[in-house]
Protein backbone atom coordinates (compact mmCIF):
# COMPACT_ATOMS: atom_id res chain seq x y z
CA UNK A 1 0.00 0.00 0.00
CA UNK A 2 2.92 2.36 0.97
CA UNK A 3 4.59 2.07 -2.77
CA UNK A 4 1.12 2.36 -4.07
CA UNK A 5 0.52 5.98 -2.00
CA UNK A 6 4.02 7.30 -2.90
CA UNK A 7 3.39 6.32 -6.08
CA UNK A 8 0.68 8.36 -6.82
CA UNK A 9 1.78 11.20 -4.48
CA UNK A 10 4.65 12.29 -6.81
CA UNK A 11 2.80 10.94 -10.03
CA UNK A 12 -0.16 13.43 -9.41
CA UNK A 13 1.67 15.94 -8.08
CA UNK A 14 4.50 16.44 -11.35
CA UNK A 15 1.56 15.89 -13.73
CA UNK A 16 -0.02 18.57 -12.61
CA UNK A 17 3.07 20.39 -11.73
CA UNK A 18 3.27 22.19 -15.29
CA UNK A 19 6.52 23.81 -15.76
CA UNK A 20 8.71 21.58 -13.48
CA UNK A 21 10.18 22.15 -9.95
CA UNK A 22 8.69 25.59 -8.98
CA UNK A 23 4.94 24.58 -9.65
CA UNK A 24 5.31 21.01 -8.27
CA UNK A 25 6.91 21.19 -4.96
CA UNK A 26 3.71 22.97 -3.35
CA UNK A 27 1.64 20.09 -5.34
CA UNK A 28 4.49 17.99 -3.57
CA UNK A 29 4.08 19.65 -0.13
CA UNK A 30 0.29 18.99 -0.18
CA UNK A 31 0.28 15.66 -0.65
CA UNK A 32 3.57 14.58 1.45
CA UNK A 33 2.51 17.22 4.40
CA UNK A 34 -1.01 17.58 4.46
CA UNK A 35 -2.47 14.53 2.86
CA UNK A 36 -0.10 10.99 4.14
CA UNK A 37 1.81 13.38 7.03
CA UNK A 38 4.92 11.72 5.91
CA UNK A 39 6.91 15.09 7.07
CA UNK A 40 5.79 18.21 9.18
CA UNK A 41 6.28 21.53 7.52
CA UNK A 42 9.13 21.59 9.07
CA UNK A 43 10.44 19.07 7.88
CA UNK A 44 9.44 19.92 4.26
CA UNK A 45 11.23 23.52 4.88
CA UNK A 46 14.49 21.89 5.69
CA UNK A 47 14.32 19.40 3.23
CA UNK A 48 13.68 21.14 0.27
CA UNK A 49 16.74 24.31 1.62
CA UNK A 50 18.94 21.13 1.31
CA UNK A 51 17.75 19.91 -1.69
CA UNK A 52 17.51 23.55 -2.83
CA UNK A 53 21.49 23.77 -2.25
CA UNK A 54 22.60 20.47 -4.36
CA UNK A 55 22.83 20.16 -7.91
CA UNK A 56 20.20 18.66 -9.52
CA UNK A 57 16.56 18.83 -10.08
CA UNK A 58 14.55 19.21 -6.89
CA UNK A 59 11.37 17.54 -7.15
CA UNK A 60 13.80 14.12 -8.16
CA UNK A 61 15.92 14.71 -4.45
CA UNK A 62 12.50 15.13 -2.71
CA UNK A 63 11.25 11.87 -4.16
CA UNK A 64 13.97 9.93 -3.23
CA UNK A 65 14.14 11.16 -0.07
CA UNK A 66 10.74 10.79 1.17
CA UNK A 67 10.63 7.20 -0.77
CA UNK A 68 13.66 6.02 1.01
CA UNK A 69 12.82 6.99 4.16
CA UNK A 70 8.94 5.66 3.93
CA UNK A 71 9.65 2.52 2.59
CA UNK A 72 13.61 1.92 1.98
CA UNK A 73 15.28 1.74 -1.59
CA UNK A 74 12.23 0.53 -3.44
CA UNK A 75 10.29 3.22 -2.30
CA UNK A 76 13.21 5.22 -3.61
CA UNK A 77 12.76 3.90 -6.92
CA UNK A 78 8.84 3.95 -6.74
CA UNK A 79 9.13 7.57 -5.64
CA UNK A 80 11.70 8.48 -8.64
CA UNK A 81 9.95 6.79 -11.12
CA UNK A 82 6.87 8.27 -10.33
CA UNK A 83 8.37 11.69 -10.73
CA UNK A 84 9.84 11.36 -13.70
CA UNK A 85 7.01 9.33 -15.25
CA UNK A 86 4.85 12.13 -16.38
CA UNK A 87 7.57 13.64 -18.31
CA UNK A 88 8.47 10.60 -19.90
CA UNK A 89 5.00 9.80 -20.72
CA UNK A 90 4.25 13.38 -22.00
CA UNK A 91 7.95 13.67 -23.93
CA UNK A 92 7.16 10.17 -26.18
CA UNK A 93 2.83 10.55 -26.52
CA UNK A 94 3.19 14.85 -27.15
CA UNK A 95 6.13 15.99 -28.45
CA UNK A 96 4.97 16.11 -32.28
CA UNK A 97 1.89 17.70 -30.81
CA UNK A 98 4.01 20.66 -29.03
CA UNK A 99 6.24 20.77 -31.59
CA UNK A 100 3.94 21.47 -34.14
CA UNK A 101 1.69 24.26 -31.94
CA UNK A 102 4.82 25.53 -30.39
CA UNK A 103 4.20 28.67 -31.28
CA UNK A 104 0.55 28.91 -31.26
CA UNK A 105 -0.97 32.40 -29.50
CA UNK A 106 -3.13 30.29 -28.00
CA UNK A 107 -0.42 27.99 -26.10
CA UNK A 108 1.51 31.05 -25.29
CA UNK A 109 -1.96 32.57 -24.03
CA UNK A 110 -2.06 28.89 -22.05
CA UNK A 111 1.39 29.48 -20.14
CA UNK A 112 0.51 33.27 -19.60
CA UNK A 113 -2.39 31.33 -17.31
CA UNK A 114 -0.51 29.56 -15.59
CA UNK A 115 2.29 31.28 -14.08
CA UNK A 116 -0.33 33.31 -11.96
CA UNK A 117 -1.44 30.26 -10.56
CA UNK A 118 2.16 29.08 -9.35
CA UNK A 119 2.80 32.06 -7.99
CA UNK A 120 -0.05 32.07 -5.86
CA UNK A 121 0.67 28.36 -4.88
CA UNK A 122 4.35 29.81 -4.25
CA UNK A 123 3.12 32.13 -2.48
CA UNK A 124 1.63 30.11 -0.57
CA UNK A 125 4.25 27.16 0.30
CA UNK A 126 6.23 30.39 1.66
CA UNK A 127 3.50 31.64 3.92
CA UNK A 128 3.26 28.10 5.87
CA UNK A 129 6.89 27.97 5.88
CA UNK A 130 7.13 31.56 7.68
CA UNK A 131 4.13 30.77 9.78
CA UNK A 132 5.72 27.24 10.82
CA UNK A 133 9.07 29.23 11.21
CA UNK A 134 7.85 32.28 13.14
CA UNK A 135 5.97 29.69 15.73
CA UNK A 136 9.03 27.26 16.36
CA UNK A 137 11.71 29.98 15.79
CA UNK A 138 10.13 33.52 17.38
CA UNK A 139 9.75 36.52 15.32
CA UNK A 140 13.09 38.25 16.02
CA UNK A 141 15.19 34.69 14.49
CA UNK A 142 12.45 34.66 11.85
CA UNK A 143 12.84 38.46 10.97
CA UNK A 144 16.83 38.61 11.00
CA UNK A 145 16.69 35.51 8.61
CA UNK A 146 14.71 36.79 6.23
CA UNK A 147 15.91 40.30 6.27
CA UNK A 148 19.37 38.65 5.86
CA UNK A 149 18.65 36.52 3.05
CA UNK A 150 17.51 39.20 1.26
CA UNK A 151 20.38 41.88 1.72
CA UNK A 152 22.79 38.56 0.78
CA UNK A 153 20.94 37.45 -1.86
CA UNK A 154 19.80 40.63 -3.68
CA UNK A 155 22.17 43.66 -2.79
CA UNK A 156 25.42 41.26 -2.45
CA UNK A 157 24.21 38.95 -5.01
CA UNK A 158 25.50 35.89 -2.76
CA UNK A 159 24.66 32.43 -4.67
CA UNK A 160 21.29 31.30 -2.84
CA UNK A 161 23.28 27.81 -1.68
CA UNK A 162 25.50 29.79 0.32
CA UNK A 163 22.91 31.83 1.78
CA UNK A 164 20.82 28.07 2.27
CA UNK A 165 24.01 26.39 3.36
CA UNK A 166 24.48 29.54 5.63
CA UNK A 167 20.72 29.73 7.28
CA UNK A 168 21.13 26.46 8.55
CA UNK A 169 24.27 26.68 9.94
CA UNK A 170 22.77 29.43 11.53
CA UNK A 171 19.78 27.32 12.87
CA UNK A 172 21.81 24.13 13.80
CA UNK A 173 23.96 26.16 16.27
CA UNK A 174 21.50 28.91 17.61
CA UNK A 175 18.01 27.63 17.34
CA UNK A 176 19.07 23.51 17.95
Amino acid sequence: MIYWQLFMAFFVSNILGYGGGPASIPLIQKEVVDRYGWLSVNEFSEMLAIGNALPGPIATKMAGFIGYQEAGILGAFVSLLATIAPSVILLVVLLRILYKYKDSPNVKKMTNFIRPVIAVLLGVMAYDFFASSYVDSGVWQTLFLIITSFVLMEKLRVHPAIVIVGALAYGAIFLA
